[in-house]
């Protein structure tokens, strides 16, 4: 019997929530700092990088959609993913200097990271198990 298949869930929704982000600010980050009232960059090349660095987050998220059991191994990295962006927003929000807009998506990448280490320690429960059986 397959009991993997609830730990797909936030891992296909995260991939598709990271791709959205991703795919909309490396292909239209100037327009959407101006509707969202963030100030011109000189340049936008950090946030290229950091958008094409969630597209790929995205489609290993998806890979895990696709197998958690057999791609547990890199939960972890997802997880790094939702500490580096959660520690980096609230120590500047804490000290006062960030935009507003990055605030909400810090809570929903922690509520990812939460689910994202509920699925690693019950998916390694069933691989002790089925290894133990085996």
């Amino acid at each position: 019997m397959n009991r993997t298949p609830v730990f797909s869930i936030p891992f296909f929704l995260s991939g598709l929530y990271d791709g959205v982000l991703g795919v909309g600010f490396l292909f239209a980050a100037p327009e959407l700092f101006e509707w969202l009232g963030i100030p011109p960059l000189e340049h936008y090349g950090y946030i290229h990088f950091a958008a094409a660095l969630l597209i790929v987050f995205a489609l290993m998220f998806l890979a895990i959609a696709r197998a958690p059991l057999a791609n547990r191994n890199l939960i972890p990295y997802g997880m790094l993913l939702k500490v580096s962006y959660c520690s980096v927003v609230f120590y500047h929000w804490s000290t006062g200097g960030i935009t507003d807009i990055w605030k909400p998506f810090a809570f929903v990448d922690l509520a990812f990271l939460a689910l994202f280490a509920w699925a690693y320690v019950e998916l390694g429960k069933i691989s002790r198990a089925e290894s133990a059986s085996a």
